[in-house]
């Protein structure tokens, strides 16, 4: 097991993505392309960061991929509300 698999915040990245990948599913065609394939990358990108800054030797470097997943917390928060406001959630 590595280290980040038993990070809560990760396994909760990981909840949140499947949740995500389903909003993301239900946004009508039209409008999908852009806001769908955007707030899956920002999702993935939660995780991704998580598990990189574990595997970092530096505290610098770890802080610094920590902070990218929290980047992209924000990133994926924001395009929910605007999901939200186009009535899709």
């Amino acid at each position: 097991m590595f280290k980040f698999e038993r990070l809560i915040a990760w396994q909760r990245s990981i909840e949140l993505f499947e949740e995500i990948a389903e909003i993301a599913d239900a946004i009508p065609n039209s409008y999908q392309s852009s806001v769908s394939d955007q707030i899956r990358r920002s999702c993935l990108s939660i995780s991704a960061n998580i598990a990189e800054a574990t595997g970092r030797e530096s505290l610098k470097e770890r802080k610094y991929y920590f902070n990218v997943a929290r980047g992209s917390v924000y990133e994926t928060v924001s395009l929910l509300h605007i999901i939200k406001s186009r009535q899709h959630i």
